[in-house]
């Protein structure tokens, strides 16, 4: 099998470290790797600091073929990523007629003057092979080095991927000869992950070497990662299909897509294809639910509506749960949240109605209902069914799970045969 090729991604700037802008290139970057056949090894953010990037770089080419870099292009003095890489490299700066030219259109094209600040864009390393950046002024840089191929990004998110997209990944491809590396995402739903894991242990330990199971683990579900590495995609693609095959009878029930599908998503479509309309009664969720459900494209197709009934009398007045529910079994019960997945149906004239109440905390908790104990249901032409949650302590995670056991308990329902 062809060598795999190893990357590092190196984000650059104190407002990355700070919490102040949130991280997303190197997501987009390794997800863009993995599709060329090279495979991430690490990623590392460091500041705004000469030293500290030096040191980075060197320990970036111990283990990578490929180091990546984005951030710390701009035209201002704590924008140093160009000195740096002059230092790292022992070359001097030299001014590049191409980019100037391409500066001074950005800024003729909108009427501005250039100051020597902004011509100090067009000032790159002396071994740099400059890049296009046909978005921003901040150029992109390719650079071989003992081996190893470094690359400079801007670290604003459109230029960077414009620059990956057009430039820097087809180069990539040519400059090395790299396996194929197949991903397939198996997305399962209410099943914890050591659960999960112990029910596919003999299915993983038999999996073949060059394929590698991954476990990711979210509100309420885990994504199941297959990767294959070989050099016959089509082959690949096939003993991912097998995998799944073996896999799928031990957990069929807890899963609802693959790749990209969202639980939403999912739901949505089983919805369509049954031609059925839905209807939302939210309480503890407090209309997250209804949010999520118009997240998918097209959702007016069947989705009516909702009614977020956080007070005992929208229950009561516009969906119907009788006073005398409420007072006997109060409103986080069995009782009271059937009445409002079917109220809710009743109200809008939807063919399903889902329903959510429960305590999500911090407070209200009482010793027989504590934080985190939550009802669902969902109400058909044929039945009404109800589950009881108990959860956690934290609020948004108690909104979101239940979010997700909700829209999953109607998924099942639209699987039914009952």
């Amino acid at each position: 099998m062809t060598n795999m090729i190893r990357a590092e991604v190196i984000t650059i700037g104190d407002e990355i470290l700070f919490g102040q802008i949130t991280d997303t290139n190197t997501q987009w970057i390794g997800t863009e790797l993995t599709n060329i056949g090279i495979r991430p090894v690490r990623k590392t953010s460091v500041g705004d600091q000469a030293d500290a990037i030096l040191n980075v770089l060197q320990e970036a080419h111990q283990r990578a073929d490929v180091i990546i870099i984005t951030g710390g292009l701009g035209p201002t003095k704590d924008d140093i990523t160009k000195k740096t890489l002059c230092t790292y490299f022992g070359v001097g700066m030299v001014r590049n007629e191409v980019a100037l030219a391409l500066v001074t259109g950005f800024f003729e094209k909108r009427g501005r003057a250039m100051t020597d600040i902004n011509r100090a864009q067009a000032d790159l390393p002396a071994n740099a092979v400059y890049m296009q950046n046909d978005w921003g002024t901040a150029p992109g840089m390719w650079f071989e080095h003992e081996g190893r191929v470094y690359v400079s990004l801007p670290g604003v998110p459109f230029e960077m991927k414009h620059l990956m997209t057009n430039r820097i990944l087809p180069k990539l491809g040519s400059h090395f000869q790299t396996p194929i590396i197949k991903h397939k995402i198996i997305r399962t739903v209410a099943l914890g992950e050591s659960f999960l894991a112990e029910r596919i242990e003999a299915w993983e330990d038999a999996l073949p070497n060059h394929i590698r199971l991954a476990y990711l683990p979210s509100f309420g579900g885990v994504r199941l990662r297959l990767t294959a590495t070989g050099d016959d995609n089509a082959q690949l693609n096939r003993e991912l299909a097998e995998q799944v095959e073996k896999v799928l009878p031990l957990i069929e029930k807890n899963v609802f897509g693959y790749d990209d599908d969202e639980l939403e998503t999912v739901v949505g479509r089983l919805l369509s294809e049954k031609n059925l309309t839905l209807g939302v009664a939210e309480s503890c969720t407090g209309g997250y639910v209804s949010s999520q459900i118009t997240k998918v494209p097209g959702s007016s197709a069947y989705f009516w509506g909702g009614v977020v009934s956080y007070s005992n009398v929208v229950k009561v007045n516009q969906l119907g749960v009788q006073a005398a529910t409420l007072e006997q079994f109060g409103a986080v019960s069995e009782e009271t949240v059937r009445q409002m997945a079917e109220g809710v149906r009743q109200a809008l004239g939807t063919n399903v109605g889902i329903a959510t109440s429960g305590i999500a905390g911090p407070d209200g908790g009482t010793p027989d209902k504590p934080v985190g104990t939550i009802w669902i249901a969902c109400a058909t032409a044929n039945r009404t069914i109800a589950r009881l949650l108990k959860l956690g302590q934290y609020r948004d995670q108690n909104i979101q799970l239940t979010t997700t056991y909700v829209l999953n308990l109607l998924r099942e329902e639209l699987l039914s045969d009952k």
